[in-house]
């Protein structure tokens, strides 16, 4: 992998999102490999990005009407494949395999170069600022679904930011 300059928030590509990061001493445990919990930081910054780069604000989207919109990790499964190291590159891939009603569901990767190190499948659900389940708005779930295949059409999103 190249150490050129990266998009602090990732791009989206052909195939949903990809985030580069690197790994630092505080991510590590005494062993020197990645403590297994702080995949969960290096997978939220990639779904966070990942709607960043769609133009969805969620700050916006929480404030976007008198009901608001929240995402929840509701459940999610981790395959550990192998370790990462200190100052290791990974990238950080998200997709969407599925968006609509109350929930999406993503599947996210981690790898160091070609290398496969963490395989997560994680449904999120769709709630309002009082903690009750409300629908995915169609525009929205459509983008997200897009975004998986082309990337030039979910930069069409009408709930981006201007």
């Amino acid at each position: 992998m190249s150490n050129g300059p990266f998009l602090i928030a990732g791009e989206l590509t052909s195939g949903g999102h990809r985030l580069v990061q690197r790994v630092y001493y505080e991510d590590t445990d005494f062993s020197g490999l990645v403590y297994h919990a702080r995949y969960l930081h290096f997978l939220e910054r990639g779904r966070t990005d990942y709607l960043r780069c769609l133009g969805v604000g969620q700050h916006e989207l929480l404030h976007a009407d008198e009901e608001g919109l929240v995402f929840v990790v509701h459940r999610m499964e981790i395959d550990f494949k192998g370790p990462a190291r200190m100052d290791d590159v990974l990238t950080i891939q998200t997709v969407t395999e599925k968006a609509g009603g109350a929930k999406m569901v993503l599947t996210q990767e981690i790898r160091r170069g070609d290398a496969l190190l963490i395989a997560a499948k994680v449904i999120v659900a769709v709630i309002n600022k009082h903690g009750r389940p409300r629908r995915l708005p169609e525009e929205l779930a459509q983008q997200l679904l897009a975004a998986s295949v082309a990337p030039e059409k979910a930069a069409e999103n009408p709930l981006a930011k201007t």
